[in-house]
């Protein structure tokens, strides 16, 4: 049965893109069916509604949003039906991702060809509604020219299938006839110059030259006409190798210049960029070295070459700077596909990377891939790049230079209106240039609502007459994405970004240095690229579980910004439906890691839930107080540390929740998920544990404590909540491996916590309270200038990074930032500078020191599953741990699912218990239960290994203690 989706927190999720532009829906229904998208017809014709479809909703021209119902195929519409490898097709339904498609295919040695830089998460609907293309479209084409036939449904409710040769509809063939009879010589002259002239209605697929092919002037459409609900599409062979080649040149200029010269037989890819846009990737975090493996120049060319073989493939690559001898200055041919993956991340993160330029000013789509036929985009590009000087803009092209298409995201200013003049103005003589090189206002992504208005700059009367009768033999209601290529919007109507209501104060607590203390900026760096949307790494778990919009960091993002807005979302920080759209957010930070233009939705959250649930009184008894499980597990810190003062008070705690009454009756008063066993204390913290055995070794050797005069390097462990209190295991084992490895170890003497459970919860008073009391104890240690080694990788990334953005003004919280360091990266760095490796290796003789390959005698390695914890993977990442294991003869298999599932006190709060469980079987948990008996799983997070205890048999290993257990001579 369809469910039609019309709280104001969908709502608010669906109003945007990837383009400029805002409409607010009335209804979103996600069907699984063609039964149910006719019942969505009829229901949106019954109450007056507009219909647009949607898919991975990545358009950049606006065209997949709308003011009346939303049709989203990508969640349950998304079923391959058929995979014929003798006739190369694909049957499939219009939410299959480009990606799942291409991935069936490659079992028999094919692929689908078009494969725009959004593959991970574009359906193949969205891709043939807007001809999208791809960077293989040298070789491929377009989304149109890989259309077999589709099957589409009507106003009424009937499908009618096009084909090459008709319809099955035959007063549909026939009005399809007669519009191609009137306007032989316009269609002839105007439309099919060149590849990328994808900017209007295709209907030079009508002629008869051109097979009458229906489905192909279908496509591009833009859900104008009726709803696709199946797709027939070629499928391509694969080259049975591949080679690529990377050109450089002086300038974007010259490359632009070059590459119509490149399209020779055997080239798939000819795509262009700029030294600007590797300028704006490297001034990423985390990216300052990206493309040291580039040529030299200003200016890239990626030549993909397929060949039957590898050295035929490698053989034509290495002919290709032959070719533009006289403009190329450079160049590497890559044949290993790590390599050549890595040179292509760079142009595919383009699309979100240049939403940002390299000083951290916005840039915008509105003019987002014109093309012009290939031999004139040298001339084009230097004419734009001199129109945005005159103008005082600034952009980034990059895009696909061998078929003429270029990408661009422009600094316009649409908060004033001065800023829209100067919009208005380029759009007027950017699209006059475009005309002029006989170009297209679009290359592959649609005219929308961002350049359906300049079509009749580009196009005769004539053109424009038949594009409208084209509309209306398929939709005389107008009921399809109306103000789209026929009778358009202004190109300037409902931008996202302008100026919008604020109707509340938005003082931050944290600095958002990254976006000059702006909240709302912060939200506004989601552009909605929709990689959040991708099953491919980390982000956003909650989204790769249950693939809703809601809960993609773009949903929330979008719903954040409606709440900014103030027009849909009234409440202001007091909001419900944002609060139950970040719900499901488990404040993992892969976002902020993965995002192309780093959203850090788990510091968004934490903001909003400080203002909305407020501090103090307000937060215990207010309207909006705080769920129970805020206090029970953001305060536990305090808890914990006050009741480790009474003497064998946790090992009463402990017995007592041994008994299941008073377990379940200690989860109910604390608000906590019934379905969660309460975890375990240590009877004795780390930091007594170290007190006592640092007296007794003071006593053996005749030393009261550290002095001036030990030689030996210092380090400090931090002890976070969970290794002081709860697992103490991997503390003492940290402690030994260090002072075996030559280090003396300090733990702060007095109280210390880095605020990471107030902080998760949004009581960022406490959280700062909390710092700035740990910054006053930890004083004489940062003065002298002590590495602090972080044991939590959850809490090592709060002193490295929310410490300062919490008390920017505080120099002590940069200094501790600074000196903060994850046990693993200090390892690395000690074995690297040749320290000291008392080590020997697990898979081999105690007596193998580490240095060799393995023992003679045992030349089996240990084996492991390692499940690396989410904000370790989004700041430093698992490659120090991964080289220390290695090095003690491990064999890992990490676990590549991102977050495990339990996310601290996310996991524990009710209505959470499934999706975290679901969660932890994507891989996790099947990992742990296929690995042999004698495997170990390491897992630095607490968390993690709270989540394996409590769904699997298993218990995890801290890197420390595997390290122990490989110790020599074990103190």
């Amino acid at each position: 049965m369809l469910t039609l989706r019309d709280d104001l927190a969908t709502r608010s999720v669906y109003v945007s893109d990837a383009s400029i532009y805002r409409r607010f829906p009335e209804a979103i229904v996600e069907p699984s069916s063609v039964d149910e998208i006719r019942e969505a017809l009829a229901l949106a014709q019954e109450r007056g509604w507009s219909v647009t479809m949607r898919g991975g909703g990545t358009s950049v021209a606006g065209n997949a949003i709308g003011e009346g119902l939303i049709i989203d195929t990508s969640r349950h519409f998304n079923r391959i039906l058929d995979i014929d490898p003798d006739r190369m097709t694909a049957t499939i339904e219009p939410g299959v991702i480009c990606d799942q498609l291409r991935d069936a295919a490659a079992v028999h040695g094919l692929t689908y060809g078009p494969d725009p830089s959004t593959h991970s998460r574009c359906t193949i609907g969205g891709m043939v509604g807007n001809n999208a293309c791809g960077s293989h479209s040298v070789a491929w084409g377009t989304s149109a020219d890989n259309l077999v036939s589709l099957v589409m449904m009507r106003a009424d409710g009937t499908e009618v299938e096009l084909y090459k040769g008709g319809t099955s509809d035959p007063d549909l063939s026939d009005a399809l006839r007669g519009l191609r009879d009137a306007n032989l010589a316009m269609l002839r002259t105007e439309l099919g110059q060149f590849p990328r002239q994808v900017s209007g209605y295709g209907l030079h697929y009508l002629l008869s030259e051109n097979g009458f092919d229906t489905a192909k002037a279908f496509a591009g459409s833009e859900g104008t006409l009726g709803i696709i609900t199946q797709l027939k599409v070629k499928l391509v062979r694969k080259p049975a190798a591949t080679a690529l080649a990377v050109l450089s040149f002086a300038d974007a200029i010259d490359a632009a210049a070059a590459a119509p010269r490149l399209r020779v037989p055997g080239v798939t890819t000819i795509e262009g960029m700029g030294a600007d846009l590797l300028e704006a990737l490297r001034s990423r975090p985390g990216r300052e070295g990206a493309g040291a493996e580039l040529p030299a120049g200003g200016g890239w060319l990626y030549c993909e070459v397929g060949g039957a073989s590898a050295e035929e493939a490698e053989g034509i690559a290495a002919d290709l700077p032959g070719v533009v001898s006289d403009l190329a200055v450079d160049s590497v041919v890559v044949s290993d596909p790590l390599r050549a993956r890595a040179l292509w991340e760079i142009r595919e993160a383009g699309a979100g990377i240049v939403t940002r330029l390299p000083d951290g000013g916005e840039a915008w789509p509105g003019w987002e891939d014109s093309a012009v036929p290939p031999e004139k985009l040298a001339d084009y590009l230097r004419d734009l790049y001199a129109l945005l000087d005159e103008l005082d803009l600034r952009g980034i092209p990059f895009g696909h230079f061998g078929e003429g298409c270029v990408h661009i995201r422009i600094s316009f200013d649409f908060a004033t209106e001065q800023g829209m003049q100067v919009y208005r103005g380029f759009l007027a003589r950017a699209s006059e240039l475009v005309r002029s090189y006989g170009g297209s206002v679009s290359g592959e992504h649609g005219d929308g609502r961002a350049r359906s208005e300049l079509l009749e700059v580009i196009y005769s009367p004539e053109a424009l007459t038949a594009f409208g009768q084209f509309k209306r033999i398929f939709d005389p209601k107008n009921l399809f994405n109306p103000g789209v290529l026929v009778d358009p919007e202004p190109a300037t109507q409902g931008i996202r970004p302008g100026m919008g209501a604020r109707t509340f104060d938005i003082t931050p607590v944290h600095a958002f240095s990254h976006d000059g203390g702006s909240f709302a900026a912060a939200v506004n760096r989601c552009v909605g690229v929709g990689s959040c949307r991708s099953d491919i790494g980390a982000m956003c778990p909650s989204f790769q579980a249950s693939h809703d919009e809601n809960n993609s960091t773009r949903g929330r993002s979008r719903s954040l910004a409606e709440m900014l807005r103030g027009e849909t979302l009234t409440d202001g920080w007091h909001s419900a439906e944002v609060r139950e759209v970040l719900d499901l957010c488990l404040s993992c930070k892969a976002c902020e890691a993965e995002c192309p233009v780093n959203v850090d939705m788990a510091t968004y959250k934490s903001e909003f839930l400080h203002h909305h649930h407020g501090s103090g009184l307000r937060s215990f008894f207010g309207r909006r107080r705080r769920p129970r499980a805020h206090f029970t597990m953001g305060w536990m810190p305090l808890l914990m540390r006050t009741a480790s003062k009474v003497p064998g008070s946790l090992r009463v705690l402990n017995w007592l929740e041994s008994f299941r009454p008073i377990e379940e009756l200690t989860k109910k008063l604390g608000g906590l998920e019934p379905q969660r066993s309460m975890i375990t204390f240590s009877e004795q913290s780390l930091a007594k544990w170290h007190r006592k055995r640092s007296r007794g070794s003071a006593a053996a050797t005749g030393l009261s404590g550290p002095t001036t005069g030990d030689a030996k390097p210092t380090v400090v462990i931090w002890p976070d909540t969970f290794t002081n209190f709860t697992a103490t295991g991997p503390g003492q084992a940290a402690i030994e491996v260090l002072e075996a490895m030559g280090y003396r170890v300090l733990i702060p003497m007095g109280d210390v916590c880095c605020g990471l459970t107030w902080h998760s919860t949004g009581q960022l008073d406490m959280t700062k309270r909390m710092l700035q009391q740990t910054l006053d104890t930890m004083g004489p240690l940062l003065d002298a200038g002590y590495p602090v080694l972080g044991l939590e990788p959850s809490c090592t990334v709060m002193l490295q990074k929310e410490s300062t953005e919490l008390l920017p003004d505080d120099p002590r919280a940069a200094r501790l930032s600074r000196q903060t360091v994850s046990f693993g990266s200090f390892v690395a760095d000690h074995l690297a500078a040749g320290g000291e490796w008392p080590f020997a290796r697990l898979g081999g003789s105690r007596a193998d020191s580490g240095a060799g390959a393995g023992s003679p005698a045992d030349p089996k390695p240990q084996r492991a599953v390692c499940q690396v914890h989410c904000h370790q993977k989004s700041n430093a990442g698992y490659g120090d741990e991964l080289a220390i294991l290695e090095k003690l003869g491990v064999a890992t298999d990490v676990v590549g699912g991102g977050c495990c599932g339990l996310a601290g006190n996310w996991g524990f709060e009710p209505g959470h218990f499934e999706m975290s469980q679901t969660l932890g079987e994507r891989e996790l948990f099947p990992k742990i239960r296929a690995a042999g008996s004698e495997d170990l799983v390491i897992a630095d997070g607490f968390s993690c290994r709270v989540q394996i205890s409590q769904g699997t048999d298993a218990e995890g290993l801290h890197l420390a203690e595997v390290m122990r257990r490989a110790l020599i001579s074990p103190n």
